[in-house]
């Protein structure tokens, strides 16, 4: 009986021994888990024949020694070292996800995240009359944008964006840091997007393929350090900083002299937590900057197209202030969108070889409906279709169409001494139709028309006073994840 007692117990301590044998040491790896899991078992085992012995030396049935009292204890200590490691290996393990928002790995108490997301955009631009100034038709890569963002330290947050799209060149499009402690005031500070309702909409979630003649009259970035919040759980969003100073329609990589550009916007949200659900969409605001540019980097705007259609003569440069200023609107029900914005932007301006002075005051603006024929709800950011794309199923996604009509206005006063208007336009008007397919959270077609009308801006190349009309059609494929 002795011997059989010493068998059963080498069996415990060597089944211990060899499961003990194997160490933790990836705890983001999957055979972690495998492993966590296999030690389990060999636990619960051991512990079921621990309260085995106990029981029989209870009954009589194992006569009680000092040396079993020994070998029990040392199980016992042996059982709980092995549970600290199994609970401490599944506490540091991080949480592995792969959904249709991204793919990411995050701490167990949430502190740290790296989420790893992606933009893909490429389209098929074509023409539809020959005349249209520098229009080729045309396969492109519009976005190619790998995305890096994540927490680290519960308060910090960051995103990193670069992109490898467009003209084949690399470009850093938003790399910021947010230190995020009360959700009514953040502080950012890096490049990002910083005015305008449709610029600051996620690209992913353009109605069209190309933003509106408005967003020529905004910065597409932007470099500096700004405060942002929402109030009273959403009402009231907003955003004010100090950066460098973009022109219109463009970006910076860093300043060429001491004045910095302060730029804010706030929207509102007055009926969010109404009971009536016809109200609950409607969000308005406005947004400006303000600041002063010496700076010989003028903007140049473009068409639906992506054609040029009005530019300064090289002899230009900044003189002074810069201002902008722009109201903006969206209302939202069911399937039902609406957006609408104006903006303002004035500029003083010289001209280095006659000395002209004159501050500039162009104007643009814009309104975009959108309709999901299918039913979904829609709202600023997207829609996601309640049927994804299954021809197996009989779902086909979700339909949208969209409409807008847009316009530009340039300063016409002082435009012809600073602007060769044989070849630029000084206004631009155009409306535009489009049908989005929702194949599912990740993809998305659009196709889009946009016919655009110009005055002036002919003379030159196609012997009339007027630029020629753009008709200008873009199809889209997007994968986002």
């Amino acid at each position: 009986m002795r011997k059989l007692k010493w068998l059963t117990l080498t069996a415990i301590m060597a089944s211990l021994f060899l499961g003990g044998g194997r160490t933790v040491l990836f705890a983001a790896d999957a055979e972690l888990i495998q492993l966590v899991q296999a030690m389990k078992k060999q636990i619960e085992a051991q512990e079921i024949r621990i309260r085995q012995l106990e029981a029989d030396r209870a009954s009589g049935a194992i006569v009680p020694s000092s040396g079993l009292e020994k070998d029990v204890a040392l199980l016992k200590q042996q059982y709980e070292a092995h549970e600290e490691v199994r609970i401490k290996a599944e506490n540091e393990a991080p949480i592995v996800s792969a959904s249709p928002d991204g793919f990411g790995l995050r701490s167990r108490e949430g502190d740290f995240e790296i989420k790893l997301k992606g933009q893909v955009q490429a389209d098929g631009r074509f023409f539809a009359n020959d005349g249209t100034p520098s229009g080729s038709n045309t396969f492109l890569i519009r976005r190619a944008r790998p995305i890096l963002e994540g927490r680290i330290f519960k308060y910090f947050n960051y995103k990193l964006m670069p992109d490898f799209g467009g003209d084949g060149s690399a470009s850093i499009v938003d790399a910021y840091i947010d230190f995020k402690y009360w959700r009514s005031l953040s502080l950012r500070v890096g490049k990002s997007k910083v005015l305008g309702l449709e610029r600051l909409q996620p690209d992913a979630h353009n109605r069209f393929p190309e933003l509106s003649l408005a967003s020529n009259l905004v910065p597409n970035r932007d470099i500096g350090a700004s405060l942002f919040g929402e109030l009273w759980n959403g009402v009231i969003n907003y955003s004010a900083g100090v950066y460098n100073g973009s022109v219109d329609y463009a970006s910076n990589t860093r300043d060429s002299h001491d004045d910095k550009d302060f730029i804010g916007w706030i929207f509102l949200h007055p009926f969010k937590n109404s009971s009536r659900e016809w109200l609950k969409g409607l969000g308005m605001g406005f947004g400006g900057s303000a600041g002063t540019s010496h700076s010989s980097n003028l903007p140049s705007y473009k068409s639906f197209g992506q054609n040029t259609f009005l530019q300064y003569l090289n002899t230009v440069s900044g003189d002074g202030n810069r201002y902008r200023f722009s109201p903006n609107f969206y209302y939202y029900l069911g399937p039902l969108g609406v957006l609408g914005e104006y903006v303002r932007s004035s500029q003083d301006l010289r001209r280095t070889d006659t000395n002209e002075t004159s501050a500039f005051h162009n104007q643009a603006g814009q309104i975009m409906v959108s309709y999901v024929l299918t039913g979904e709800k829609s709202s600023y950011r997207g829609v996601s279709p309640k049927k994804n794309f299954d021809p197996a199923k009989g779902t086909w996604g979700a339909f949208e169409v969209v409409s807008r009509i847009d316009w530009f206005d340039a300063d016409k006063e002082n435009l012809a001494r600073f602007a060769d208007l044989r070849s630029y336009a000084d206004r631009a008007m155009g409306w535009g139709l489009g049908l989005n397919w929702y194949l599912n959270k990740n993809l998305k077609f659009m196709t889009a028309f946009e016919q655009t009308f110009f005055d002036k801006g002919g003379l030159a190349k196609y012997g009339d006073k007027n630029r020629t009309n753009e008709n200008a059609f873009i199809g889209r494929l997007q994968l986002v994840f």
